[in-house]
């Protein structure tokens, strides 16, 4: 009996350990989430201010706050989604975005606090109103993710076939979750189509150089001829580089950015084989490729 009773307390506590883990692990993805959020959708609102002609708009603490919490919600919200989270917890995870910086807005707008205190205070605030509503909703986040997922597929799975607007709609949603890579891309180059500009021309070493760190790290270079096409691509844009530094500086702009725009023939042929990177990864360089090099050569013409 006793035996029995320490082995239940010992897998009791082996439960409360995991699940105390599951718990910790989730708020770190929501912290990630929020920061890639923020990153990524910035662009949008600087491209959108500088088109509508007000640039100093998003100057404004205040506004700078909302829009920062839009982001994070943004990004929080897909990472929710896409991990099975229903719509009410996704909602109340954003509102933890918001309701500390406008519960701070009085003080700001009547000088009790400087912009910076009221920006250092409300993401302060905002990190414990996410431990509050993940303690709200403690046992859906210490949880695990395949249960959710699992248990999403399966309902997905055992559903009738439907034809009506909203099946569609779900439809269209899943292929644009599935180009995912593609969205990434668009986000994070949204702003170059409104201030192009050209990189320096060291820049392009990145591209293979990124190919044989992956392939290095996946243990994808599976032979001798992975790994010469590799190296043959990065001894290339060596060469590539180095002429454009050397030539007239009017040219650099042009063999910049026909690098980028082949690099992107190479990732398609990466994507088609999946060799090498994985295929969200060669999707995602596609499209980020072609804007790079589309976007030199509107400043060069601009």
């Amino acid at each position: 009996m006793t035996t029995i009773t320490q082995k239940t307390r010992q897998k009791t506590r082996q439960k409360t350990s995991s699940s105390a883990l599951r718990f910790i692990g989730h708020y770190v993805e929501m912290v990630i989430a929020m920061v890639v959020g923020e990153m990524l959708f910035a662009g949008v609102w600087t491209t959108g201010s500088v088109l509508l002609g007000e640039p100093g708009f998003l100057t404004r603490p205040d506004v700078d706050s909302l829009v920062m919490a839009t982001n994070m919600s943004l990004g929080m919200a897909i990472w929710m989604r896409v991990r099975g989270h229903a719509w009410p917890g996704i909602a109340e995870m954003s509102a933890a975005m918001y309701v500390p910086f406008l519960v701070l807005f009085p003080a700001l707008w009547t000088g009790a606090l400087s912009a910076s205190d009221f920006m250092m205070w409300g993401h302060m605030l905002m990190m414990g109103a996410m431990l509050l509503v993940m303690l709200r909703r403690r046992t859906e986040y210490a949880g695990s993710h395949h249960e959710h997922d699992h248990g999403r597929a399966k309902a997905v799975a055992t559903a009738a076939p439907e034809t009506t607007p909203a099946s569609r709609g779900r439809r269209v949603m899943a292929e644009l979750k599935h180009r995912w890579p593609t969205g990434l891309a668009l986000l994070m180059t949204i702003d170059l189509w409104v201030q192009p500009a050209v990189p320096p021309a060291w820049t392009l070493l990145v591209l293979p150089g990124a190919y044989l760190l992956i392939g290095a790290v996946r243990r994808t270079l599976t032979g001798s001829r992975d790994v010469a096409i590799q190296l043959g691509g990065l001894l290339g844009y060596l060469a590539l580089a180095a002429a454009a530094m050397s030539v007239d500086p009017d040219l650099t702009p042009y063999l910049v950015a026909a690098g980028w725009l082949l690099h992107a023939v190479w990732d398609v042929v990466h994507h088609r084989t999946g060799k090498v990177v994985p295929r969200g990864y060669a999707e995602w360089c596609t499209v980020f490729d072609v804007a790079i090099g589309a976007t030199i050569l509107l400043a060069v013409a601009w």
